[in-house]
């Protein structure tokens, strides 16, 4: 075999290609993620659950709308994976000001119920831009690329939803044989049986808390993957990585 007959042919990654990379970054770098996730997401929950005998709604909501706030200790860990930097607990605790402490109200607000969230996380946590220069950015990343992460927001928010009614189901699928109809009923009509609704809503708030710990990560991963990819097509920002490596 002659060495000059051998060619490699280049071409861009698809948007669906990158989720896969993103998914690959998630088991590659677990113990980072779940060891500086975890911490944090316990303790919002448990500050959630006190607020389960004034309101039994209220646990879920404040899980959900803290969801884009966790996911900035997400994005600071995959950051640090890129570059082969594993992520412990004092890590998190050093960067706590910038990673927990910045952009809270446009993290909490206006951005809670972007249909792209994941994929714009990285250009408002770790760009650094302001003003016209984040918006003119955010457009360009976004550029022939809603439909994509729309998508992905789409398929993560129904799988989310099929875990949470899959683990509460757990209750009646395990349950002996004679008592699954009163754990049917239990679900139907909480407040006239034992635990009544006060046990309903915790299992529905733990159950959604578990979900997240799960699933939330390879969210944010399949998003941060596609921004990667974009700015591969716009930047050839993997060369870049090469040669930090190469040079490292």
């Amino acid at each position: 075999m002659r060495v000059e007959g051998l060619s490699v042919a280049l071409r861009p990654r698809s948007q669906s290609e990158a989720c896969d990379l993103g998914l690959a970054l998630v088991r590659a770098h677990a113990g980072s993620i779940w060891r500086c996730f975890t911490p944090v997401l316990l303790a919002v929950t448990a500050l959630a659950l006190c607020t389960v005998d004034s309101l039994g709604w209220l646990p879920l909501l404040i899980l959900f709308w803290l969801k884009p706030w966790l996911d900035r200790v997400l994005v600071f860990v995959l950051a640090r994976a890129v570059f082969g930097e594993a992520t412990r607990w004092p890590d998190l605790w050093r960067a706590r000001r910038q990673v927990l402490g910045g952009q809270l109200l446009r993290t909490l607000l206006w951005r809670r119920f972007s249909p792209w969230r994941a994929y714009t996380q990285a250009i408002e946590q770790l760009e650094g831009q302001r003003g016209s220069a984040r918006r003119q950015r955010r457009r360009l990343l976004l550029n022939d690329n809603r439909g994509a992460a729309s998508a992905l927001q789409t398929a993560f928010v129904h799988a989310e939803a099929v875990l949470v009614y899959g683990l509460v189901a757990l209750l009646w699928w395990f349950a002996p044989e004679h008592q699954n109809a009163g754990i049917w009923d239990w679900f139907v009509n909480p407040e006239q049986h034992a635990g009544g609704q006060l046990g309903f809503d915790l299992v529905m708030a733990l159950s959604y808390a578990a979900v997240v710990l799960f699933l939330e990560p390879f969210y944010v991963a399949a998003g941060f993957a596609m921004y990667l990819n974009r700015r591969v097509a716009l930047e050839a920002w993997d060369i870049e990585q090469e040669f930090r490596h190469a040079f490292a």
